[in-house]
């Protein structure tokens, strides 16, 4: 399948999606007759770089290219997938997917509406067959969930290939079985926003207490356990069951105000539109963003540390382009190169460069990728045997700054039945930016003593032994620290 993506409406949705399928290694045509629209999602795309690697603890695939179609015709031509995020005009839809259907009526096309069921969506369609909601959240290149509502009219074979898509591109397509005005996850933002507009209005909290109410309490529960497995656990031992008896009859108490809509008039949006100016308006949008952005990367690294909620959608998508990855077969006549890496924001420091620590991680993950080479990976590990670093010399010869690329080759220098000495290079851009010597030893592992490693491990190693034999000794190999270069 060809990996191209045609995003029609470049807006902050349509700009995310963009983002999304760009750095997933999808090429993207955009059409939006905005004349600022390259310029928006110019500085969309700048934020997603800086924060979407940093959830991955696999390389990224090399970005994809991105052009700016002059008409909406060009924009889907070719493409393997179509995302429409025009406004929320439904008569506007219906024009845009007429175009878009008279060069494209067999593509999947989804749209990014909040409201708009698929039938409506459908309605005087070429092929109301291909149309579907794919509902995303902001900011799409961060957030994985995507609602996938079809309709009765819609091709189910079409509609899996779609949520194939989605999760390639690392999103969670949540599959929303019926049809309903604002799908799942709306619904409930509309209550809460119903009942934060009351309490605004009726001088009971302002703005910024509210969102404290949220994200000090109630939001950090939900955002790692959502609705009712937070219940669960507050039934106590009894479980949901005790919970729901519990509290099920304030259910009838007056605590709310769902059904009733304050009047939106002037004065309410002044006095909401001026709160928010207090709470926020000493920061523009775009540092909005990114501190957003630098909240949600952290966040969703501690569940992805823990295999759960989002984070294990980010566990699945990293192993799934593990596997895809080809095992590296490098040459023995030279420096194997073992491992691709990208510098990711948590490996920079107060300077802006990569920190010390991680041109450790760096060797660490050649190394690890060498000796997985030779066959002493984790099920050796499992088994009772490792190699165990015993010393490790590092000369810095360059700056890595964030997004670089990296390399990690390995030269062997010797190798016995219990040591081996590798020499690592971190090479940016055809340069090493550091090098380090390393000396291993192999050890049983219950023991913590040394031993000779495996046969199988050794008839691997020894012919790469012997082919680096020939090679010029590496710059630098042997060197002690504070000795002259020259």
């Amino acid at each position: 399948m060809t990996k191209t993506a045609a995003i029609i409406g470049g807006g902050v949705i349509g700009g995310g999606w963009a983002a999304r399928f760009l750095l997933n290694g999808w090429d993207v045509a955009v059409f939006d007759p905005d004349a600022q629209a390259e310029r928006k999602i110019t500085e969309v795309l700048a934020n997603a770089r800086r924060s979407l690697p940093a959830l991955s603890d696999v390389t990224m695939p090399a970005e994809g290219r991105l052009r700016i179609a002059p008409t909406l015709e060009a924009a889907v031509t070719g493409a393997a997938y179509i995302q429409e995020s025009v406004s929320e005009d439904l008569a506007l839809k219906h024009r845009v997917y007429a175009q878009i259907q008279a060069v494209a009526p067999e593509v999947p096309l989804g749209s990014s509406t909040s409201g708009f069921k698929p039938s409506q969506l459908q309605e005087g369609a070429v092929n109301p067959a291909a149309i579907f909601v794919a509902h995303p959240f902001n900011p799409v290149y961060l957030l994985p969930l995507v609602e996938v509502v079809p309709s009765p009219q819609s091709n189910a074979a079409l509609i899996d290939g779609a949520k194939g898509i989605l999760r390639a591109i690392g999103m969670y397509p949540l599959h929303v079985r019926k049809e309903i005005d604002a799908h799942i996850a709306d619904r409930f933002l509309e209550a809460v926003w119903r009942e934060a507009l009351w309490l605004v209005k009726d001088g009971v909290a302002t703005t910024e207490e509210i969102d404290e109410a949220i994200r000090m309490g109630f939001g950090l529960r939900w955002g790692q356990m959502g609705l009712f497995e937070t219940y669960r656990i507050a039934g106590g031992e009894p479980g949901m069951r005790h919970f729901l008896a519990q509290f099920g009859p304030c259910l009838t108490w007056p605590w709310t105000k769902l059904m009733d809509v304050p009047a939106f008039d002037d004065a309410l949006v002044d006095l909401i539109a001026g709160q928010s100016d207090a709470q926020s308006g000493h920061l523009s949008i775009r540092e909005l963003e990114r501190i957003r952005d630098d909240n949600l990367v952290g966040f969703l690294r501690v569940l992805k540390a823990r295999n759960w909620g989002a984070g294990r959608v980010l566990l699945e998508h990293d192993a799934t382009r593990r596997a895809e990855a080809p095992d590296p077969t490098p040459d023995t006549a030279a420096p194997m190169v073992m491992a691709h890496m990208q510098v990711l924001p948590g490996w920079i420091d107060y300077n802006g460069h990569m920190t010390e620590s991680r041109y450790l991680f760096a060797s660490s993950e050649t190394t690890d990728a060498f000796l997985r080479h030779i066959g002493a990976g984790m099920d050796y590990v499992a088994a009772g045997h490792s190699y165990y670093t015993a010393e490790t010399h590092i000369m810095h010869l360059g700056e890595a700054k964030l997004g670089d690329r990296l390399t990690g080759s390995v030269q062997v220098l010797g190798a016995d039945e219990k040591r081996l000495h590798v020499f690592v290079r971190i090479v940016r851009d055809g340069q090493a930016v550091a090098t380090l010597e390393q000396m291993l030893l192999h050890v049983d592992t219950g023991s913590g003593r040394t031993c000779p490693s495996a046969p199988q491990v050794l008839a691997r190693l020894k012919p790469i032994a012997t082919a680096h034999e020939s090679l010029p000794p590496p710059d630098g190999a042997g060197r002690h620290v504070g000795q002259g270069r020259g």
